[in-house]
């Protein structure tokens, strides 16, 4: 994966690392390793640390079962500082919190996504108003209707943003490319589909 001479630990024998959702892009959690902590995560596959505060080699989720999968390591430009890209199972953050930055400088907590996790916050919203069936949810009345209303739908949708980039008005094609791409996650969750094996498709089409 990396050739650990090429990384640069202080006098301590240890580099911060920055742990990073694979799939999301979201930063999960910052912590330190030394050479035995990388190269187990290596050997192990899941994301390994040294905890400066126990003097100590420590996986993640050892004791809480919240394990971090490593999808890749990488290093930065000066070789000082490591990314772990993993896929993570569970909260990253000892507070139960998905990620330990979710605060803002205010110390307030934030509760809007980010953009770039959007899809899969929506994915999993979509998913907890199936199972959980709120009364009132737009969703969740769509799931009581089958699957045929859902397809339905989403076909609905797919004409009203042709009309809308046949119109090229800006604001139409935005608000209808919007409704589409919820809709089309609607009928991923439906079908069982995760979003993530749509983002691994894409990858292979890059290639």
């Amino acid at each position: 994966m990396i050739n650990l001479e090429n990384i640069k630990f202080d006098s301590k024998g240890l580099v911060p690392v920055v742990t990073q959702s694979y799939f999301t892009g979201k930063i999960l959690m910052q912590a330190y390793a030394n050479k035995e902590a990388i190269e187990k995560s290596i050997e192990t596959g899941f994301a390994t640390y040294f905890s400066r505060s126990r003097n100590k080699i420590w996986i993640k989720g050892e004791t809480s079962g919240n394990r971090q999968k490593i999808i890749d390591i990488r290093i930065d430009c000066d070789g000082d500082s490591v990314l772990y890209l993993v896929n993570e199972e569970g909260p990253a953050c000892h507070t139960g919190e998905e990620t330990c930055f979710y605060r803002n400088i205010r110390l307030e907590k934030e509760t809007t996504p980010d953009p770039y996790e959007i899809f899969h916050k929506l994915y999993s919203k979509i998913e907890d108003r199936k199972l959980k069936k709120p009364e009132g949810s737009y969703v969740a009345k769509l799931f009581e209707k089958g699957s045929d209303k859902i397809i339905q739908k989403l076909g609905e949708e797919s004409i009203e943003t042709v009309i809308a980039f046949k119109n090229k008005n800006k604001d139409e094609i935005v608000y209808e490319v919007s409704d589409l791409l919820f809709h089309l996650l609607v009928c991923l969750v439906d079908s069982g589909v995760k979003f993530e094996e749509i983002q691994k498709e894409l990858i292979k089409r890059y290639k």
